[in-house]
């Protein structure tokens, strides 16, 4: 479930707005996006992917709100953790040209 849009690296480019297929956000103008329905996240990831600077985190756990803070996120390196798990983004290392999933095709045959 969406939890983070971190007020210190959202450059209020509202793609997490227009991206979300349930509509979660809403823009401020002259502000960041506000997460305004939370309960309609369903853990997509959409958003996290498509925002430019890593500002958003997406919990995981689809039932309920985990409670982490930006805080310990930063600490841990999570703010847009799944966006760079898949390689998007300048500088990042695809998914699928990852050695791991190398090293599975190999064993998987194909």
């Amino acid at each position: 479930m969406i939890e983070i849009v971190s007020e210190s690296r959202c450059v209020a480019c509202n793609r997490c707005v227009s991206v979300c297929p349930t509509n979660v956000f809403d823009s401020v103008k002259g502000g960041i996006p506000v997460i305004a329905r939370q309960d309609d996240c369903q853990t997509c990831f959409i958003c996290e992917l498509y925002c430019p600077v890593d500002a958003l985190y997406v919990a995981p756990d689809s039932e309920a709100v985990t409670g982490v803070t930006e805080e310990e996120l930063e600490r841990e390196g999570l703010l847009g953790g799944y966006r760079e798990k898949v390689g998007w983004g300048k500088g990042r290392v695809p998914v699928a040209k990852h050695e791991y999933l190398y090293q599975l095709s190999v064993r998987s045959g194909f």
